[in-house]
């Protein structure tokens, strides 16, 4: 039977929805991963955040702690030079500081160039596949015993419709980004049988975000929603409420 609401109008999420839970958000220095992690933690979650974006991973920091929720955990890491050595480090890391992990969102990405194909350059090529598919691969098998020792654990990957239906002039972005579809289903079909971990991937729509701004320069940004507009899908997924729901492709257009 399929649970998967057809709309998030009426829920609202609990105060300590995320009690207790240790989120671990890549891109979590700017945009909606920011967004997220201030959401989360004020929802009740510990955050990992992981960014390469030092100065702004700190400003997220003092915001949370400002507001008096749980601390953050900063995580410094650029995902295009990281080997499976360096997010085997980071899983040690947060085996040592928390001993499990509940939810992973895989928020970081990277646009790369619109252009044909035919002009694309081979090291853009390589550089957006390593740091929109790789990383999400490399890090969630880094996690995974960490993500088991959860009762209730949740893998969310932050989709684009272009990963669902290519366009001209995307390039490796959109093909990085329909691996990632592609992962995300297989996983889930693997983990949903004999574990507590569901997958799920959502994609946010048109938000204001500076990958947004480099993909449509001339759009009018003001007529996006913020990023702090389009958090409530995810924190639904990161919830217990969703218990049952994995596999989806879901979007904030439809649940929102």
């Amino acid at each position: 039977m399929d649970n998967t609401p057809q709309t998030l109008h009426d829920w609202n999420p609990a105060p300590g929805l995320l009690h207790d839970r240790v989120i671990l958000i890549t891109g979590a220095a700017n945009g909606i991963g920011r967004a997220l992690a201030g959401a989360c933690a004020v929802h009740g979650a510990s955050v990992i955040l992981l960014d390469r974006d030092v100065r702004a991973l700190e400003q997220a920091y003092d915001e949370i702690m400002a507001a008096g929720h749980p601390e953050p955990a900063l995580y410094p890491m650029d995902l295009k030079g990281a080997t499976p050595d360096d997010y085997a480090t980071l899983a040690a890391t947060i085996e040592k500081e928390f001993g499990h992990l509940d939810g992973l969102v895989h928020n970081a990405a990277y646009l790369g160039a619109l252009v044909p194909f035919a002009n694309f350059e081979h090291e853009l090529w390589f550089d957006t596949l390593q740091i929109n598919l790789n990383a999400p691969y490399l890090l969630t098998l880094a996690c995974l015993d960490l993500l088991l020792q959860s009762r209730d654990a949740s893998i969310v990957f932050t989709a684009d419709a272009t990963g669902r239906h290519g366009k001209a002039y995307w390039g490796a972005y959109a093909v990085s980004k329909a691996g990632t579809e592609s992962f995300m289903q297989i996983l889930a079909d693997e983990l949903e049988a004999n574990t507590s971990i569901r997958v799920n991937s959502l994609d946010p729509g048109a938000v204001r975000t500076g990958l947004r701004l480099i993909a449509y320069p001339y759009e009018d940004r003001d007529a996006l929603p913020l990023p702090a507009d389009v958090v409530k899908p995810f924190l639904y997924l990161l919830g217990p409420d969703s218990k049952g729901i994995t596999g989806k492709q879901l979007s904030a257009a439809q649940l929102l």
